[in-house]
């Protein structure tokens, strides 16, 4: 297969590069941290508590272009794919802290957690009190009984949108940190894809399918998901996909949930609005009422081609920070 083209300029500086096309971009609201990759608001009140996320460059715009007001306050981003250092991350806890303490929000890879975890014991020798929050939303990576072994992937969005209006509303790390925890509790996610991305700096995919094949349940970077199997129909891959969901936590009639169908990168639009039918159908059917949807480019593997489906499950709490007005860069917007 060959490889994907890219316009690049030094492979190698590519998270650079574009870390300070977005600060341009941000026309002042945004400023890279200085010596490292982070990039934060400029206009963060004084005693607010602080709100950071991160993990690997690569999603765009997933993490960085979630920066914004009702958002995170900053991004501590790695290389393509790969979890950001300790060193990276304190920095950018250092440039968002405002006194009341920084609520931190990763998803759950093994690099991450330690780099994370690093930092963390960091700020706490410079006087600054930080929780951490890990997202385990993917269904396929481990069953119910092993949740905290899953990974990370389109659930961030709803927690960081949840967790943003927390940590702006509140002057109670505490308090942000329950709302984000019920948030990330409540929300499941599948994905699936038809083609790999790809890493830049070696211009290799990240793994390899046939054209007529499919990868149900695969992770964010590329892991390896529940099967391989034949392509099959939009309505065929919607149903299996939620039959998995729906069950896991479960999701049950009556619940009011929020619906997002993520694009990894190179599906179209009309392929999510297809499932999107499809998943509307299977909720009425079982009963469960959409509170708002959520489709479009929100988490990506470069150019894989595949799409997810994220469920929230809804109280009034988490329907007002879920409401909340919320601007990142460019598309990002709630």
């Amino acid at each position: 297969m060959a490889r994907p083209k890219k316009i690049l300029n030094d492979p190698s500086k590519t998270v650079e590069e574009s870390q300070e096309g977005l600060e341009l971009a941000g026309h002042g609201d945004l400023m890279r941290v200085p010596g490292s990759t982070g990039i934060v608001r400029t206009s963060i009140p004084d005693g607010k508590v602080a709100f950071l996320i991160g993990g690997g460059s690569g999603h765009e715009p997933l993490f960085s272009g979630f920066v914004g007001r009702n958002l995170a306050d900053g991004a501590s981003c790695g290389e393509v794919f790969a979890a950001p250092s300790p060193d990276v991350t304190l920095a950018t806890v250092k440039a968002i802290h405002r006194g009341r303490g920084v609520l931190c929000m990763h998803g759950n890879y093994a690099g991450d957690n330690m780099n994370f975890d690093m930092a963390a014991e960091l700020a706490r020798d410079e006087g600054i009190e930080m929780r951490t929050l890990r997202v385990m939303d993917d269904v396929a990576s481990a069953p119910p009984e092993r949740a905290e072994e899953r990974r990370g992937i389109a659930g961030d969005i709803y927690v960081i949108k949840i967790a943003g209006g927390a940590a702006a509303e509140y002057d109670s790390l505490d308090e942000a940190y329950r709302i984000a925890a019920k948030a990330r509790d409540n929300v499941r996610t599948m994905a699936v894809a038809v083609s790999a991305g790809s890493i830049p700096e070696t211009g290799e995919r990240t793994f390899e399918l046939a054209d007529d094949e499919i990868e149900i349940g695969m992770g964010g970077h590329g892991e390896p998901g529940v099967a391989r199997e034949k392509l099959m129909t939009a309505d065929r891959l919607a149903d299996r996909m939620m039959a998995a969901i729906l069950g896991d936590l479960p999701f049950r009639a009556g619940d009011e949930v929020a619906l997002l169908i993520n694009n990894l990168g190179a599906t179209t639009m009309m392929e999510l609005l297809i499932v999107n039918r499809r998943v509307r159908r299977i909720l009425d059917d079982a009963g469960i009422k959409v509170y708002r949807t959520d489709l479009g480019t929100w988490l990506t593997v470069q150019e894989m081609a595949g799409f997810s489906i994220t469920l929230l499950r809804l109280d009034d709490e988490l329907k007002h920070y879920l409401d909340l007005p919320a601007k990142g860069f460019g598309s990002v917007s709630f």
